[in-house]
């Protein structure tokens, strides 16, 4: 990936842990209120959803936006953000 923001690369740059779900590149202080409220507060919780869903990222970007109120540019962040962690970690 030629292009990196600061928040994807912090992220990518260790283990998940106890991070919260805010940590995730995409992920809005209002989405993180609204994935917090349906029980995803951490994100590993949030991981565990996009590899639930086999790591689809359509279906997961298509979860976030119907189910927890995500924009698409959001959406599409915070997928490619878990696909890139699962590529160094898993």
């Amino acid at each position: 990936m030629d292009h990196m923001s600061p928040r994807l690369r912090a992220f990518l740059s260790e283990p998940i842990g106890e991070k919260d779900v805010v940590w995730v590149d995409g992920v809005s202080h209002e989405l993180a209120i609204n994935l917090v409220t349906k029980g995803f507060n951490k994100a590993y919780t949030l991981l565990g959803q996009f590899l639930l869903m086999h790591k689809n990222e359509a279906e997961f970007q298509k979860w976030l936006i119907c189910c927890c109120g995500a924009s698409e540019c959001e959406a599409q962040e915070s997928s490619n953000c878990l696909k890139e962690w699962c590529s160094c970690f898993l």
